[in-house]
């Protein structure tokens, strides 16, 4: 089985073509930023994003004959189950628009994964995007009525470091509890349950730990009285763009904020040790949320790599469960995996609808 995966970030594009399990081609192609600058929207990029694609396949020789299946990341839908999804007329239109409210170039993925299946004569698929919400009822709840919780996770990391680890234990994943982290320029700590990640935080708004460009959860009145006088969108973006080791140290290199720590940097080395400690007292509530019975501890993403990273969230978590490193990230052999379990008939495609995954129940609407 033949699979294209397309995966874009805010500066480039990932592509790799898979041919069963082997790939035969990983590249991240560069954009300009100034160019990338130059359109509205994200949808706007995708002629440009095609074609910068189209021009490295071809200086590659690649053979895209007999294809299969082109995959997409995902990316502006509404909140969905986690799953592969086929990419069809109404999941293009909540992606071209941004349905969901987030504006990132993940929502290019399935936009260029059409257009790249319909000219090869293959299907088209998404895998766990962004928008996987597969919260239980009791999670979603806050001490505000009319306000909900949500997530916004690295999903299609999370849950393929959760299926491969599972393979490890000789289990299914649908049969295995864990707490499973992503680690790398956003912070994801996530509980599954039988298949389901049933619990995790919203990262995209503000939750769970600092990350090199993310506040984390901060107490609600510092905050309110924080944006006194500010603007609200510079506010908003210590969620997800001025936050964390940016905001403290000014940088939102890992590598190089933790070289100046060891280098004597006081604000440093405290943003660093912070991270790791907030890190730990997330992976504790989400061992609570599956009852301290907990398979394995999983850590990703590329700050996995980092052995003091994980030799101390080991010592501080291994109480729970064991805790194993999966440095990096599984994100293109995922969605060619997502789309393969499909064409071979051991998973069922699903349909995208745009409608919410869950309603507020009715005791609480006005």
């Amino acid at each position: 089985m033949k699979v294209l995966a397309i995966n874009p970030g805010s500066t480039s594009t990932k592509i790799a073509l898979f041919e069963d399990d082997a790939c035969l081609l990983s590249r991240n192609v560069a954009h300009d930023a100034a160019q990338l600058a130059a359109f509205d929207t994200i949808s706007a990029q995708l002629p440009y994003r095609k074609q910068t694609i189209e021009a490295l396949l071809a200086e590659e020789n690649a053979d895209l004959s007999g294809l299969d299946a082109v995959v997409g990341r995902g990316g502006g839908l509404i909140a969905m189950e986690g799953g592969t999804y086929e990419i069809d007329a109404k999941l293009l239109e909540d992606a071209r628009t941004g349905a969901n409210g987030v504006a990132h170039p993940a929502q290019l993925g399935s936009l260029l994964a059409d257009e790249f299946a319909r000219e090869a004569g293959a299907r088209a698929f998404v895998v766990n995007p962004p928008d996987v919400d597969e919260l239980q009822e009791v999670a979603r709840i806050t001490g505000i009525r009319g306000v909900y919780r949500t997530v916004h996770l690295h999903a299609l990391n999370l849950k393929e470091t959760a299926i491969r680890h599972a393979a490890t234990l000789g289990k299914s994943y649908g049969d295995c509890r864990f707490v499973v982290c992503h680690i790398g320029g956003g912070v994801s700590v996530s509980a599954h349950r039988e298949g389901k990640m049933i619990d995790g935080f919203d990262i995209v708004g503000g939750e769970g730990p600092m990350a090199p460009t993310r506040c984390g959860s901060v107490p609600v009145a510092d905050v309110v009285r924080y944006a006194e006088g500010r603007d609200l969108g510079e506010v908003l973006s210590l969620c997800h763009k001025t936050g964390g080791f940016v905001s403290l140290t000014g940088t939102s290199d890992a590598i190089e904020l933790t070289e100046r720590a060891a280098a004597g940097d006081e604000a440093c080395r405290l943003a660093w040790d912070a991270m790791i400690y907030q890190i730990g007292k997330a992976i504790g509530s989400m061992a609570v949320v599956l009852e301290g019975q907990v398979d394995g501890i999983l850590l990703g993403g590329g700050m996995a790599h980092s052995e003091d990273l994980v030799q101390r969230l080991r010592d501080t978590c291994a109480w729970i469960a064991p805790v194993t490193a999966y440095p990096g990230e599984f994100e293109m052999e995922a969605m060619a995996a997502g789309a393969q379990r499909v064409l071979s008939g051991a998973e069922e495609p699903k349909r995208y609808t745009g409608d919410p995954v869950w309603n507020p129940p009715t005791c609480w609407i006005d």
